[in-house]
Formats: C-alpha cells, structure tokens, sequence
C-alpha cells in the first residue's frame, strides 16, 4: 500500500541533496502501485519537480497534470493543481496568463501557495507575489532558496534593491553547490547594478570554488556568466586588461556549452572600448545587435553609436542613436539626446548641438551633456561659459575616469585661452589631467606647456599659492 506522504517525503529528501534522479524514481515508482486518486496526487508532486526545470519543461509538467486530472477529474479543484497549471500558464504566456485566484494564494498547503507564488511573479505581478505569506520553515529544504529567489527577483523588478540584496544572500546561504553559485551570481549581478565593485568581485570570489568538472551544459553556461560578470567587475575595478580575459573565456564556455550571447558580445565592445580598440569593439558591438532580442536592441543600438563616434563616423552613429531613442522605455534616453548633441557639434551644426545638449543636461545626463554644452561654447569664443561647463564635468565625474580626464584637459586649455588668470587652479587642471594622460597621448605637450607657465607665474607670486 502506498502512502503518498511519505513518498512525497522520500522524494523531497533526495532534492534536498540535488539528487533529482532519486526523486523522480520514487514518485515514478509509486505511481506504478498507486490507486487512481493517489496517483492523481503523486502525478501533482511529479509536476512540481520538473517545474523546477523552468521552460524547457512545460511539456513535462503539462503532461504530468493531464495524468493527475486523467485519474482523478476532481482534482481540478485542488488548490495546487490550479497553482501548478496557473504557473505553466504563466511560462507559455506570460502576462496574458490568468493569474491564480486569491482562495490559492491564501491556500493552506505550502507547495500550492509557493507555486502561485511563482505563477504571479513570471506574469509580470512581482507585488502581489510578495503578499503571500510563506514562511520559509513550512517547505521542503529544496524550495527554500527558491522561494528567496522568487521573492529576491520581485523585490527588484519593483526598484528595491536593498531588499533583494537580502533575499539573494539568504538564497546563497540556503542553496548548496552549483545552486549557490548561482545565488552569489545574482547577487554579484545586482551589485554591479549598485555599482559596488568590491562586493560585486567578493561574491563571485565566494562562487568559484562551487565549479567542479565542466561535464554538464548547465554548469559549463553558468561558468560562462561567472566570467561575464567577473568582468564587468574587472572594467568597473578600471583592470579592462583583465576584464578581456574573462569576456574571452565567457564567449569560449558559451559556445562550447550553448550559443554565444548578447551579453557577452556587448560587455566585450566596451571592454574593447576602454583598451581604445575601438574598430574591434565596434565589430563587438555590431555582433550583439545581432543577437540582441527586442529588449536589448536599444542598449546596443547606443553602444553601437557611440564606438561610432569613437571613430568619428557622426552620421553612422547618429543613425544608431535615433534607434535607440526611439524606444519609450530605454532607461537612457537623456545620455543618447547628449550623444546625439555630440553628432551634431562633429557635423558643424552648433545651434542643434545646443538645444539637444540643453535638453540632455535638463533630463539629468549632466556629464555628456556639459562636455558638448563646452565644446560649443568654445566653438562662439565664450570662454567663461565653457568653463563652467568643464568645471561641472570634473566634478560630477568619477576621479580617473574618461570624462574626468578630459574635464581636466579642457578646463585647463580654457583657462590658458583666458591668459592664467587663475594661474594656481589652471595649474591643479593640468597636474590631475597629466596624472592620467599617457605619453603618447597628443595631450600631453600641451598639458605640460601649460603646467609649466601657470608654474611660472605661481612663482613669480601671480595668484594664490597651491597647498
């Protein structure tokens, strides 16, 4: 006689370890010997395991709940018949899926209330997801991390990242092997988000001894992101020679193991970017159009324009640009209104330039913006008024970066237009730009031509003395 409970429980032992063939064998072996309503309930259990294989298991889980409702018709009604068919509804249509009904959400069984948890959040309700009540004690061990992660991901996608920070380190702590890794994975990912480098690189530190032998696709891909976000991190850590190591070794595991990836080919270009390689990262860039899906087409429509730009080709990459800003919901829409501007100042047309500047600056893309909003007043003699706009550029940009660097070239070339009339401030712009000017740069001669005069004047007791 069978005992549908403790075979449940045999079956959630062996997941506990990831021994999913275990599991499988104990449910399918129970269903061999079942009555007609227990193996109605056994076949609910079944599709609850392979629905942890996500989407390439719909039609597993769609026959597993024909069986069920083929031994048992009134099983329909079962609060976790309909949260398992509501997240495989969920998977195959996503927000035109039916949502679970609230009796569900509010269902005493926990397995039935974690699926419709899980139907809400691939439906695109992240909010109602976070309403069910849940408490991670009423699972099995192996859906604990799971739910965490669930809940993780809809905290995101409502904007708190604080919260989903927490949720993937408790899905890291409660996950094992290559479970965990991908935990810290997650969190790495949104760290870099938050723009935390130093915490982004601890946990995928954390994740890495988790890889054993690469013999199952599934680890060999998720290697291949451990890469790809290991150097995202190594470009943010400004260390673009090590970053190229790792995008190269994300693209050799993914197509060793998949497909190559949008991802991949976009985080390359801008690796290439920073190196100056800009024909190869241009070629990158044109590769991840390629195989961006709807989503991403504008993000590398924009890094599209700008390596053409890079390259002084202003008409190209304007054509890119306007793609981009085309799409209502690209979240950086007010740095391509400044990269436009900066095609129309390459073009000679200054007036455009201008007002696509002032529009840029007034929707927040103050550094881009205030470096075309510069040139232009350069290009009409109005000295002052270009420097302020490079004065706003060093302070808003990061200490070494590009932008800042340049910042620092033009405020200082401006102040010499002016004749040094603030010879220890023209002096401190050229110190810090020449800090991070290479020698071969042409910038250099310049920057050290000016050094030395606004020098020279400190010396003679021209202007305040230098700390």
């Amino acid at each position: 006689m069978i005992d549908v409970a403790t075979t449940w429980q045999q079956a959630c032992t062996a997941l506990a370890g990831d021994d999913y063939d275990t599991a499988f064998s104990v449910l399918e072996g129970a269903l061999h010997e079942a009555d007609r309503p227990q193996k109605a309930r056994l076949s609910l259990y079944l599709a609850s395991v392979q629905a942890l294989y996500g989407d390439p298991a719909t039609t597993e889980v769609g026959l597993a709940l024909r069986d069920a409702r083929t031994a048992d018709p009134a099983i329909r009604s079962d609060p976790l018949y309909v949260s398992l068919s509501a997240e495989l509804d969920a998977r195959l249509r996503g927000p035109d899926a039916a949502p679970p009904p609230p009796e569900v959400r509010e269902a005493a069984e926990p397995l039935a209330r974690y699926h419709a948890l899980a139907a809400l959040s691939l439906a695109g309700h992240p909010a109602e997801a976070l309403e069910i009540h849940l408490p991670l004690t009423e699972l099995p061990p192996h859906l604990r991390w799971r739910l965490r992660s669930w809940q993780a991901d809809a905290e995101e996608s409502l904007g708190h990242p604080a919260e989903a920070r927490h949720l993937y380190a408790e899905a890291a702590h409660h996950a094992s092997g290559l479970n965990r890794a991908v935990m810290l994975q997650e969190g790495a990912a949104l760290e870099l988000q938050l723009g935390d480098t130093e915490a982004a690189l601890s946990l995928l530190e954390q994740a890495r001894p988790l890889y054993g032998r690469l013999g199952a696709e599934e680890e060999g891909l998720n290697l291949a992101t451990w890469h790809y976000l290991r150097a995202q991190a190594l470009l943010q850590a400004g260390k673009p020679d090590d970053a190229l190591t790792s995008i190269r070794e994300a693209d050799r595991l993914e197509r060793q193991h998949g497909d190559p990836s949008y991802g991949v080919a976009l985080v390359w270009g801008q690796v290439l970017t920073h190196l100056g390689r800009h024909d190869e990262a241009l070629a990158q860039f044109t590769r991840a159009l390629d195989l961006a899906g709807d989503g991403d087409r504008p993000f590398a429509q924009h890094e599209l324009g700008v390596a053409l730009l890079d390259l002084d080709r202003p008409l190209e990459a304007r054509e890119h640009l306007e793609a981009a800003l085309a799409d209502p919901d690209y979240p950086y829409r007010p740095e391509v209104l400044a990269d436009l501007a900066e095609c129309d100042y390459r073009l000679g047309r200054l007036q455009e330039a201008q007002l696509a500047a002032e529009q840029a600056l007034a929707q927040g893309a103050v550094i881009p913006a205030s470096m075309v909003l510069g040139n232009v007043a350069l290009e009409y003699y109005h000295l002052d008024e270009a420097l302020d706009h490079f004065e706003r550029v060093v302070r808003e940009a990061a200490q070494g970066s590009r932008d800042w660097v340049m910042g620092h070239q033009m405020a200082a070339d401006v102040m010499a237009q002016q004749g040094f009339r603030d010879p220890a401030a023209a002096y401190a712009h050229a110190q810090q730009a020449l800090e991070f000017t290479p020698e071969s740069d042409d910038w250099r001669g310049t920057l050290e031509d000016h050094l030395r005069k606004a020098g020279a004047l400190l010396g003679q007791g021209g202007g305040r003395t230098l700390n």
